[in-house]
């Protein structure tokens, strides 16, 4: 399996990271069986005391969802600082999941040698934001060193009532990083014995998914998606027309561990591995004007839209290309890359009334990438099985049962503020509809765009509290492969020509491709 060819800078710290990152995997997953086995050693009371007290990842503020008043002049530099904030979390998180050992020895180990460090890398990258913001003339918010600190989180934090992402280990004692009651929530491992000497990592060094990431299909009840995000925009009135875009499952093999849109210029923003279909000349340093020139996958050559998404990976020992790489095994993510057997890219209409013409090179992200950690404001992803698509489960991977295939559906947002292509934390400029269909504060209703990405995955198996042979989509090292951190990403670049195309069709009730 290929990847992006495109020859891109790879900065000395960059190698020395991914080295370090594949020094601590060592190929065999030693990461996470030192995190499992230590959580089990009873060489003593106070070990196995100290053991359940670990927590399972780090939470930090997102700075970028803070910044919503950026000058054009510093979001280059912001944004490299951003993509910094990310790289620091990353290294903590690999130090926690190797650390194992001095940790169930020093209750104090966390705090000390790896949350404090952080904060303090963190407050000078803080310190570095505000003065590109205020360097070309902008105002910082006054509040960000306060973003500076971290905390631990564990690896069973409730996502269902939006407050993950308060730093918290679910007893409220974890304030500073470590877990003073001495309790794992319930006092019970996370993991159970899957009987090749390692607990909990799927036999592979994976972090997660873990059993309780998953759910049968047939125990989905239908209508209860329960996120305020994706709302389908379009219905029986106003504009109920659409365009499908055919622009096949990445047939060329263009792969990733980039993110264009929030981290522009920085190789390995994103710190996983992404699917891409239409645009082909798409990466971190892909200018506006490179997509414009660049060839497409879509079979209607006016659409060089970029289409983005996290790989899928079956959790099987597969070695991948990416291996050794950071965005890949040496971040965690490991395992067969599947592809879509089907990606069906469709705009529709709004319920409310007719749409406008998106703009060229408009940015849209829609979920989050750190939901896990962030908390559900942002979030927006389902999963679900052909067939049961009246079942849609937001905080779960699926199991479909034979003959049925696993869905994944993403819902863009459909209101724009009709002046930018984009905005300082890629969120502001666009909007979901409201319950009616209608877009709220004078922004402009837009054709939605409507991802559903299928696939073949053997179906998992749970046995003994221990999921086997899980899929999982790729993500950041520290949100544990949770499926709530599932997202879409999308780049318009389709010609006038063909947008308005679109736009007609949508209006007069056509069903366009």
């Amino acid at each position: 399996m290929g990847r992006n060819t495109r020859k891109r800078r790879t900065p000395l710290a960059t190698k020395a990271v991914a080295a370090s990152a594949a020094l601590a995997l060592g190929g065999g997953g030693l990461i996470w069986a030192n995190f499992y086995a230590s959580a089990h050693e009873e060489n003593s009371a106070n070990q196995t005391k100290s053991a359940g007290a670990q927590i399972a990842t780090i939470q930090c503020p997102d700075v970028g969802q803070k910044l919503t008043d950026v000058p054009d002049g510093a979001r280059q530099g912001v944004d490299k600082e951003l993509a910094n904030l990310d790289k620091q979390i990353t290294e903590a998180y690999t130090r926690l999941a190797s650390t194992r050992q001095a940790q169930a020895g020093d209750s104090g180990f966390v705090n000390n040698a790896i949350l404090g460090p952080l904060k303090s890398k963190r407050t000078a990258v803080i310190d570095r934001i505000g003065i590109n913001i205020r360097r070309v003339g902008g105002q910082a918010p006054g509040n960000l060193e306060q973003l500076a600190a971290c905390q631990g989180m564990a690896a069973d934090a409730n996502t269902n009532d939006g407050q993950a992402g308060d730093g918290q280990n679910n007893d409220g004692q974890n304030n500073d990083g470590q877990n003073n009651d001495g309790q794992n929530n319930d006092g019970q491992d996370q993991g159970q014995d899957n009987g090749q000497g390692q607990v909990g990592d799927n036999g592979n060094g994976a972090a997660g998914p873990v059993a309780a990431d998953f759910v049968n299909i047939n125990d989905v009840q239908p209508n209860s998606r329960n996120l305020p995000n994706g709302l389908a925009a379009n219905g029986d009135g106003g504009s109920t027309g659409s365009f499908t875009a055919k622009c096949g499952v990445n047939e060329n093999d263009l792969f990733n561990s980039d993110n264009l849109i929030v981290a522009p210029g920085v190789d390995n923003g994103a710190h996983h591995t992404h699917d891409y279909v239409g645009n082909q000349d798409n990466d971190a340093f892909s200018s506006d004007e490179d997509l414009a020139n660049a060839g497409t996958s879509c079979q209607n050559q006016g659409d060089k839209s970029t289409y983005y998404w996290p790989v899928l990976r079956l959790q099987d020992g597969t070695q991948e290309f990416d291996a050794g790489d950071l965005g890949g095994g040496a971040e965690g993510n490991v395992g067969k890359i599947l592809k879509a057997s089907q990606a069906d890219m469709k705009f529709v209409g709004n319920k409310a009334g007719d749409v406008v013409a998106m703009p060229k090179f408009l940015r849209i992200i829609t979920g989050d990438a750190k939901a896990f950690t962030n908390g559900l404001a942002n979030a927006n992803t389902s999963f679900s099985c052909t067939g049961f698509e009246d079942r849609q489960v937001t905080d779960k991977y699926v199991i479909c049962p034979e003959g049925s295939q696993v869905v994944r559906t993403s819902n863009f947002q459909s209101c724009w503020d009709g002046q930018n292509i984009d905005s300082a934390n890629h969120r502001d400029h666009v909007a979901f509809v409201q319950q009616d269909g209608s877009c709220a504060n004078g922004f402009k209703a837009i054709p939605q765009l409507q991802v559903r990405l299928v696939y073949d995955v053997p179906a998992p198996t749970i046995e003994n509290g221990q999921v086997k042979s899980p899929y999982a989509v790729d993500g950041f090292p520290e949100q544990l492969h949770k499926p709530i951190t599932d997202h879409n990403d999308f780049i318009n670049v389709m010609d006038e020509n063909l947008m308005n195309t679109v736009v007609q069709c949508i209006n007069s009730g056509q069903d366009c491709e």
